[in-house]
């Protein structure tokens, strides 16, 4: 039996693989709708690349609805320094045949939710969390139907990836990620600690772009180009590839191995401004949090979802 999901995103590379992983694991999940939010780049942008990613594919019939062009309370931070101007430079994609549909992102959320049976439909936030926030700031009853968040963002060991504390997904909107962990919705984490361990090598790479056109070639232009930034920047060998973790754990969780804590976001403006901190001990836990991957796994299911193109 599929697993109905909605993928709330800010694309970026690394979402893209997401995306275009969840679009080809129709025996898995079902994807019933995307939601678009400003984080890697602004909202135009980021719903502009989710529209050409599902061109790329042709599931013209996955509903696409463009949420919030800012944070709660913030300004808005972006990051074209990893991701480019367009947030999926590198590629070339073809123009979108469908639009967005006319609803906003947080209103779809509210009234999909509201017709949901309790804790049926499984929420992938793997951007800023905006759109949820404000969702269940509009509708904290909602929360009754979502069977679990799985969330790309935080770091509790490995540091931070846009301050020395801070991962960028939470950082961006730290007041939407306090709204969702007060939720009482169960949740899952695949915080730094874990995506750094899985990054596409130039082995990896060659093995995306041996999958052949468009998708194969697609996905390597991507990589080709953002890779530059973690090789130059942190001496990876390879762009981790952060959101795709969340469409493998739905797909294969026994690849990872988790932790329970009680996980809480500093939503100060000082220098810990967006850390996530885990009591591991003290408190009763309201989320777990994936540790370690089996790379070499991971790697091989992403290609063979990918492959299905």
């Amino acid at each position: 039996m599929t697993k109905p999901i909605i993928i709330d995103t800010d694309p970026g590379h690394d979402d893209a693989f997401a995306l275009l992983m969840a679009m080809a694991s129709t025996d898995d999940v079902e994807l019933i709708g995307v939601t678009t939010v400003a984080g890697n780049v602004s909202l135009d942008k980021t719903t502009y690349n989710a529209l050409r990613l599902r061109e790329l594919v042709g599931r013209h019939e996955v509903p696409i609805y463009e949420g919030c062009s800012r944070p709660m309370v913030n300004d808005l931070v972006t990051a074209e320094y990893v991701h480019g101007e367009s947030g999926l430079d590198g590629p070339e994609l073809p123009e979108p045949t469908r639009g967005v549909e006319p609803e906003h992102a947080v209103d779809y959320l509210v009234h999909t939710l509201r017709a949901a049976s309790p804790r049926s439909i499984t929420i992938c936030l793997i951007g800023p969390m905006t759109n949820m926030g404000m969702a269940l700031v509009k509708d904290p009853d909602i929360a009754s139907s979502i069977a679990e968040f799985v969330i790309m963002g935080g770091s509790f060991h490995a540091g931070g990836n846009v301050t020395p504390a801070a991962e960028f997904n939470i950082y961006v909107d730290p007041h939407a990620a306090h709204v969702v962990l007060s939720s009482g919705v169960p949740m899952t984490f695949m915080p730094l600690d874990v995506t750094h361990q899985a990054q596409a090598t130039s082995d990896r790479v060659s093995a995306f772009r041996a999958l052949g056109a468009p998708v194969g070639a697609a996905i390597a232009a991507m990589l080709d180009f953002v890779a530059k930034f973690d090789v130059n920047h942190h001496g990876f060998a390879g762009f981790p590839l952060h959101d795709p973790t969340v469409i493998a754990y739905l797909i294969e969780p026994e690849i990872f191995t988790m932790r329970s804590g009680r996980v809480t976001v500093v939503t100060d403006s000082g220098a810990a401004h967006g850390q996530t901190i885990a009591d591991w001990h003290r408190e009763p836990p309201n989320a777990q949090v994936a540790l370690t991957v089996d790379a070499d796994r991971f790697y091989e299911l992403l290609i063979d979802r990918l492959g299905r193109y």
